[in-house]
């Protein structure tokens, strides 16, 4: 009895033994299909992702070109969109005290309209007084030239005859006439008259369709899911441009109170002026303290009895855009709204390069949309990417069934 019943039990081990040879060739070949597969899919995915690096940098190359010919139509619904962000919120409070949608979307451009106008205002009246100024300070400047210039003629005698010793001489310039200033703006009012009018049609629209636009981005999706992230995206993308602007307009309003008190300390005419300059040339990024830094220059060399008491404003601007560019604003503003300066740079140039002082004026507001839409879809790891790395952080072969890995190999924490 017992030694059938071994017996039996050896055929079972076997039988078993047996079974388990005959299923590892089925399970490596299952393995190495499995393995094929996955292979196959992360080429085809790093090709699809070599496609559209290709598109992304034909776009980037080609779209100033298609922006700047069609900036009639591409600049006013550009700076429409920047605005219906930033009113949008205004316009939602004054729903909520029970205002018609539409009165709340006009009232809100308004608003917006009337602090413009008030700003330009500020700024225009006494420079238009200093106008009568203009021939006296520029004879100044002329003066104040001449005395550097003496100062610095053996810079001139070494520069002159540095080029008698490379063989060069004098050789008459023809400068072609081109239009006036006069000419330039009875050309260009026409146009930027009908960018204007389109700005704020398109924005009061937008506006007013603020509800429905939300429904149908929010709505009209084919999963929960998507609607889920379609929402974050455009909240996030609203809350951070509003905040944005209206935090760093608080500032410079800040620094122009601070610069309008200073010219009125220094004796500077017309310091509302230049509060109002330096509020507004406080939203160009880098380039706006430069410029509002060479005007000081020039009015205080073309008012003051000496260069060095003529440089004071300058420096004195200069010494508060650096303790508000460094301290207050990044303390103020945070980590949340802290963006690389090379990016900041290149947004500016680009914008501008396409639309000239409004879109310099653009370029912060058009790259933080940016920066909130990437964060929600992913950025590109463009280089990762270079090295072999998948363009997106996604793991999208991890889940997809057909190409997963198998349960008894390892993943990769």
């Amino acid at each position: 009895m017992s030694k059938g019943t071994s017996s039996d039990t050896g055929g079972a081990r076997a039988e078993g033994i047996e079974g388990a040879a005959t299923n590892e060739p089925k399970l490596a070949s299952k393995s190495g299909a499995s393995k094929k597969r996955t292979l196959l899919a992360e080429q085809e995915l790093r090709l699809l992702s070599t496609l559209v690096v290709l598109l992304g940098v034909g776009l980037f190359l080609a779209l100033p070109f298609v922006l700047s010919i069609g900036s009639v139509v591409f600049l006013p619904l550009t700076t429409a969109i920047i605005l219906t962000v930033l009113l949008a919120p205004l316009a939602d409070r004054l729903s909520s005290w029970g205002l018609p949608n539409m009165l709340a979307s006009v009232l809100a451009l308004v608003i917006f309209v009337a602090i413009v106008v008030l700003a330009f205002g500020a700024i225009l009246q006494p420079a238009f007084t200093l106008f009568d100024r203009l021939p006296e300070l520029i004879e100044q400047i002329g003066t104040r030239y001449q005395e550097l210039q003496s100062e610095f003629a053996w810079l001139a005698n070494a520069n002159d005859r540095l080029a008698e010793l490379a063989g060069q001489s004098g050789a008459n310039e023809v400068v072609l006439a081109g239009p006036s200033v006069f000419q330039q703006v009875a050309i260009s009012a026409p146009v930027l008259l009908l960018e204007v009018m389109l700005t704020f049609l398109m924005a009061f629209f937008m506006v007013e369709a603020r509800g429905r636009l939300r429904r149908n981005i929010l709505f009209g999706r084919t999963s929960f899911g998507t609607s889920v992230k379609a929402a974050r995206v455009l909240r996030e993308v609203q809350d951070r441009v509003a905040a944005y602007i209206l935090t760093v307009a608080w500032i410079n309003l800040g620094v122009g109170i601070v610069v309008a008190l200073g010219a009125w300390a220094l004796g500077l005419p017309a310091p509302i002026m230049w509060g109002g300059l330096a509020t507004l040339l406080n939203f160009v990024p880098y380039v706006g303290p430069l410029a509002m830094t060479a005007l000081l220059t020039l009015f205080g060399l073309g008012t003051a009895d000496t260069v060095f008491i003529g440089l004071i404003p300058a420096i004195a601007y200069v010494t508060l855009h650096v303790f508000e560019a460094n301290a207050i604003t990044p303390a103020i503003l945070g980590r949340r709204f802290t963006m690389n300066p090379v990016m900041i740079l290149l947004a500016f140039s680009y914008f501008t390069w396409i639309w000239g002082a409004i879109g310099a004026l653009l370029s912060v507001p058009i790259l933080l949309m940016l920066t909130a839409f990437f964060d929600h879809i992913g950025r590109p790891n463009l280089l990762g990417f270079i090295f072999g790395e998948p363009l997106f952080p996604t793991p999208l072969l991890e889940s997809d069934p057909e190409v997963a890995p198998p349960d008894n190999e390892t993943r990769p924490a």
